[in-house]
This record gives structure tokens, sequence and C-alpha cells, in this order.
């Protein structure tokens, strides 16, 4: 009789579904500041992904692409399509499935014995293109939609624009300096168990939080404010991280 572990669905060399999740589970990056979202729940999507995607022959660079077009696709639908409950639905599985896969490109590469400069440039740059147009989709989409007032509140996703793409460029700037230093980096593990409650506190700043906002796309009443407290946690969030990554950044030159 054939055991239940012989008929296991097995990837590369033989090995098994459950079996690369568990190598995965040890080669994470370090999450000192992951925020909540971000690490319980798209890092766990992404390692499901990453395995799957694994068995299945795909390539770092072909889940970045996959993760690209869902994600593409929600930014279009916001801007070319009237809010609605169902629309909400959609964007948000779209935003929320791209975001997982966006997590496994790197966990895939870490699978295949490492990653590219090349793979980190797409990755990068996939990134770059989505946190600004998001903002800017929902500006078109509110305009078009006449769901809140032409002036002054439209604003409110212009500076979001601003303010998303600046953190992920402090954010890119500070890894970049620190490895130059030979400082620790985010990227390294560490040994040391992250915080639950840093987690918790940076919750507003999580892309994962934002992607599920979206579920009230229908309502505006609820979703604008929303968005807009997202806007002014994230905005304050990076002028007092600037403070701190200033000096940390004057400290490594000493």
């Amino acid at each position: 009789m054939t055991s239940a572990a012989e008929v296991r669905p097995r990837g590369p060399g033989g090995e098994t579904l459950a079996t690369t999740l568990r190598r995965l589970s040890g080669a994470q990056k370090g999450a000192a500041g992951a925020p909540a979202y971000s690490r319980f729940v798209n890092r766990k999507l992404g390692r499901l992904l990453a395995a799957l995607a694994f068995h299945a022959g795909l390539t770092p660079n072909a889940v970045t692409a996959i993760s690209a077009l869902f994600t593409a696709s929600a930014i279009a639908l916001l801007a070319l399509v009237s809010p609605s409950w169902g629309l909400g639905l959609v964007v948000t599985g779209c935003l929320v499935v791209g975001y997982a896969f966006d997590a496994a490109d790197g966990q895939l590469a870490r699978l295949r014995g490492g990653g590219s400069p090349a793979g980190e440039w797409l990755d990068h740059m996939a990134d770059a293109v989505k946190i600004s147009s998001l903002h800017l989709a929902v500006v078109v989409g509110l305009y078009r939609s006449e769901a809140v007032e032409r002036g002054p509140l439209l604003l409110v996703p212009l500076g979001y624009c601003v303010v998303a793409a600046v953190l992920f460029f402090a954010t890119m700037l500070n890894e970049a300096l620190r490895a130059q230093h030979n400082a620790a980096t985010r990227a390294q593990p560490s040994s040391a168990r992250p915080s639950v409650l840093r987690s918790l506190l940076v919750v507003p700043t999580d892309y994962g939080l934002l992607c599920l906002v979206f579920l009230t796309w229908g309502l505006p009443a609820v979703f604008f404010p929303a968005y807009t407290a997202l806007f002014l946690a994230t905005g304050a969030y990076l002028g007092l991280a600037s403070v701190k990554w200033f000096s940390e950044m004057d400290g490594l030159a000493r």
C-alpha cells in the first residue's frame, strides 16, 4: 500500500510542499520594523505562494510580474470605474493578492539559492510604481465620480502620494547607507525576537491595512475619513522617523 507521504505533491528534488514551507519558515528576513499586517498576515501568505511557485517552477521575476498584474488591475479599476461595494471587494482582493505575491518573490529567490541584482531592481521598481500610482488613482476615481467635493479634499490623496513615495525612498536609502557603512540592515536575519507592540503601533503605516480600507470604497463617507486618518498617521510617522534616521545616518560617519 502506498503511504500518505508518498502521494504528497513533490517539487524539485522530490521535496514536499510541507518541507518547502518549513525551509522558508527558517529563512525569513528580520522583522524588527514590520507593521502587524505585513508581519503576521502578508508574510505568511507570501510564504505559501512562494512555496507553490517553487513547486510550479516559476522564477522570482515571474512572481513579481504576477504581483504587478494584480496591483495594476486594482489601480485601473479605481481610476476608471465608479465606486461601489462590489468594486471595493474586487479592488481589495486584487491589492491583497498583489501584496502577497510581492512578499513571495524574495522568499522564492531565497529558496532558489539567492536573488539577483536585476531581480531586486525589478521588485523595487514595481513597488515604487504602485506606491505612487495607487493614490493618484484615488484622486482620479474620486474626481470622476464626484464621491467627495471637488476642491481641497482632493489634496489628501495627492499628499498621501508624496508621503508614501518619500517613505519608500527613505526606507531604501537607509538600507543602502547602512550596508555601505557595514551597519546592520533590516534584511539581515536577527536572533532577537521582534517587538509585537512595535508592530501594532506602526500598523497605520502598513500598506496591507491601506489595502483593506478599500473594502469601504463604495461608501465614501466611511472610506474618505479612514483613508485620511491613515494619511495623517503615516505623515506623522515619517516626520518623527526622519529625525531619528537623520541622527542614525549622522552616527554612521563617526
